[in-house]
């Protein structure tokens, strides 16, 4: 059950409507094409669907940008007053549960702050579909909304290790999504949800194949399709325009795709319209750590530290721990200005340890990197004392373990390591998000 829980939380999380090789050369149009259309405009009754209605659209425009620039006062003032006017669609609803579900992605979905109030939220939106459901079953907006609504629900209750929870609430939106692909040409809103189904159903099946049989009743999904049309939503969505660039760069910069100079542009379009959002702006700071750009990194990572100060929402301890490592780096290696660079360190340290993150790369070789700055110094207690954290955080066999249970073995003599800090590579911070 725990596995098909994951399973299904993790479609569903990608098929949500609302986690270096060369770029495609391919021409993604402005519009989608009434022959790729499988229900064609005038074949429904549109009538009522806010994902439709330009005025609102404008009028929201605003909000959803508010929303992922971490303005959330304002964005939510914008939802209640559309609620106000539309007490019975599912869209305020929607919209107010994706703002407590923003609150939460920074702390990597720990926080449980707002837990209640995105499952309320969540359950309300489900309820006021299924009454437009329930009233005309060609309502595919209100298939998109049960769709979405579900599959975020899926996922944070997964999160909560509520696996059996997960896995109803992401069977029900597998089987929204497949009834709302009839109106993908309809809007780019909800060609999304297809988008997303289309690279993760191929991703389950190659990296989880005895999850198969999960996805039997469903269309079989298509990878690369998947990735072109989740580029179109970038360009066209309103809603899901902001989401769907958060899935193209955490698709590209996977493992899998290792697609990183695709993602960068994408990701600096995020940067550029939501410089608040702190979950935005630490992934910005570890690409140009990746690809060794340390000048703007050091900018971008100076940045969400001063946020950090400022007591901006959402840069937290977790945010602070990617900028105090990326900073202590570049001063060690870069400017040779070893005292700052301790600083950070120690900064990263303590960011880890009040935000629990201990076993992540940035914690251990935080340490690594203070033990060996310690041992250049010739001060063997503090080399003792930040080697034995990474002992205790390393995983067994690894290298910086065994470096670390090394030097314990021979703390009493001289060191004769000749390990500098430019040992940790950079693709160490890659895994740990």
């Amino acid at each position: 059950m725990k596995y098909l829980g994951l399973a299904f939380s993790t479609v569903l999380f990608a098929t949500a409507g609302v986690q270096a090789q060369q770029r495609d050369s391919v021409e993604l149009p402005r519009r989608i094409e009434l022959q790729n259309v499988d229900v064609a405009p005038s074949a429904v009754d549109t009538k009522g669907w806010l994902l439709l209605d330009n005025d609102v659209k404008t009028e929201l425009e605003g909000g959803v940008s508010n929303l992922y620039n971490f303005k959330f006062d304002r964005a939510e003032r914008q939802f209640r007053s559309l609620r106000r006017r539309y007490m019975d669609h599912p869209l305020p609803y929607f919209l107010m549960g994706l703002s407590a579900w923003w609150k939460i992605v920074p702390t990597n979905v720990t926080t449980k702050q707002f837990d209640k109030t995105f499952f309320a939220y969540m359950d309300t939106a489900t309820t006021k579909a299924e009454a437009l459901y329930r009233q005309d079953n060609q309502n595919y907006e209100a298939c998109f909304f049960l769709s979405a609504a579900y599959g975020f629900s899926s996922r944070l209750h997964a999160e909560r290790h509520d696996f059996a929870r997960a896995t109803i609430e992401a069977k029900r939106a597998l089987d929204y999504l497949e009834k709302s692909r009839e109106a993908n040409g309809l809007s780019p809103e909800f060609l999304f949800g297809q988008a997303l189904f289309n690279y993760y159903a191929v991703w389950i099946g190659e990296e989880k194949p005895w999850l198969k049989p999960v996805l039997l009743f469903f269309p079989k999904g298509n990878k690369q399709l998947g990735l072109q049309q989740l580029r179109n939503v970038t360009q066209n969505a309103v809603y899901t325009g902001p989401e769907a660039k958060f899935f193209l760069v955490k698709i590209l910069t996977g493992e899998r795709e290792n697609r990183a100079e695709e993602a960068f542009p994408v990701l600096q379009q995020l940067v550029r319209d939501y410089p608040d959002n702190p979950y935005f702006q630490r992934l910005y700071a570890l690409q140009c750590f990746n690809k060794g750009d340390f000048r703007e990194c050091e900018r971008a990572s100076q940045d969400i530290l001063d946020k950090y100060n400022q007591g901006q929402p959402g840069f937290d301890g977790f945010a602070g721990r990617y900028a105090a490592y990326f900073l202590g780096f570049i001063r060690s290696n870069k400017y040779k200005d070893v005292a700052k660079a301790k600083g950070y360190y120690q900064r990263c340290i303590v960011f880890s340890e009040t935000t629990d993150q201990v076993k992540g790369g940035y914690y251990q070789f935080a340490n690594l990197s203070l033990a060996r700055i310690a041992v250049a110094e010739k001060d063997m207690q503090a080399a003792k004392r930040y080697y034995q954290a990474v002992l205790g955080a390393a995983e067994r066999r690894s290298s910086v373990y065994e470096e670390a249970r090394t030097f314990m073995r021979v703390n009493r003599r001289p060191s004769s390591t000749t390990a500098t800090d430019t040992a940790p590579t950079r693709a160490m911070a890659s895994r740990d998000r």
